[in-house]
């Protein structure tokens, strides 16, 4: 990657090269992506400001695009991200986002809390059975589902995990009747096409998002109450010091993705092992910089970090899905 392309994280670079596509090329690229991508990348365009030239061709030098003299980059930000996203999501769709870079206008049942903030579908479903609770959850991406369960009932939530590390299949019937439920207070009609949800895995993923202080109480009381499902749960668990074991091209991989102000802070909470693995894996120069950016660093929040640490567990799982990595979790498929 070129040097002035290093310092962006890869939402960052790829709102850059949906600015210089114009209109209609960006919203058919934007229609292919799920919520929580259009959601990153609608966040990341609207931010877009000041950037170079250089920068444009180093990113699109990146994505072996040419862009040569004429971007899109000199008009303004606001009027363009709304007049792509018109374009690719509709009116309704459009305005929502722009007012929350959330979506959700025409978007149905289950599908719908995927646009949705976490407190709202909280609200939603803090008075339904348990089970309800967590199948909802298991259909969900993780990190938002980590964020719901956080804004629901201390008391219902470690019962909620354990339903979701435990149910497998949901009758195909049953799923209609709950999408159909939550299309009663949405609107709008939809089809739900699967029916497999849950398990430890999922719960685990779920778990991995929530905060640190969240996540030691669920997982006390899970082992209190099912020792070797709280067990298993805990192995399939990646947390951010787990990172010492990738390898160097996995690590490499991973810090291509992660922005040098993300690093910095998710580094000023780890052990020398960890910080040794970063600096391996780096060029020597961008080594030094960030050691002496971390000696300089002052004291930073404990919520600043974690937020940091579990932004780049996020890019590591995501390229662990995509087979740029593997994670080497526990109970995990070995590879041969």
């Amino acid at each position: 990657m070129a040097d002035q392309a290093k310092s962006l994280d890869g939402a960052s670079r790829a709102a850059i090269l949906l600015l210089t596509l114009g209109e209609q090329s960006a919203a058919q690229v934007l229609q292919h992506m799920g919520p929580k991508e259009v959601q990153r990348l609608g966040s990341a365009m609207a931010s877009t400001k000041n950037i170079s030239q250089r920068q444009v061709n180093d990113v699109l030098r990146e994505f072996l695009e040419l862009a040569g003299q004429h971007t899109a980059l000199g008009i303004d930000s606001e009027t363009y991200v709304r007049s792509v996203l018109v374009k690719a999501l509709g009116e309704d769709r459009a305005n929502g986002l722009m007012e929350r870079i959330l979506l959700g206008g025409s978007s149905h049942g289950l599908d719908t809390l995927k646009w949705m903030e976490p407190r709202a579908v909280a609200e939603m479903i803090r008075n339904e059975h348990p089970q309800i609770m967590a199948i909802v959850l298991s259909y969900l991406d993780s990190d938002h589902a980590a964020a719901i369960l956080s804004q629901l009932p201390q008391r219902v939530r470690t019962d909620v995990v354990i339903r979701i590390a435990t149910v497998d299949v949901v009758q195909p019937a049953a799923l209609q009747t709950l999408n159909e439920m939550l299309e009663k207070q949405v609107s709008g009609t939809s089809s739900v096409h699967t029916s497999t949800v849950g398990g430890p895995k999922i719960a685990a993923d779920i778990l991995n998002f929530a905060d640190s202080t969240l996540e030691g109480e669920i997982l006390d009381q899970l082992k209190e109450l099912d020792a070797d499902l709280g067990q298993q749960i805990q192995d399939l668990m990646f947390v951010f010091d787990n990172l010492r074991e990738l390898d160097d091209k996995g690590m490499q991989t991973v810090l291509r993705e992660v922005s040098s102000e993300s690093l910095l802070l998710a580094l000023k909470g780890t052990d020398n092992a960890l910080k040794e693995k970063v600096f391996k894996n780096m060029s020597k120069r961008a080594g030094e910089m960030l050691r002496e950016d971390l000696e300089a660093k002052g004291p930073v929040r404990v919520s600043e970090v974690e937020a940091a640490q579990k932004e780049i567990l996020s890019i590591a799982r995501r390229l662990a899905d995509e087979g740029q990595l593997s994670l080497g979790l526990k109970g995990s498929e070995e590879l041969i």
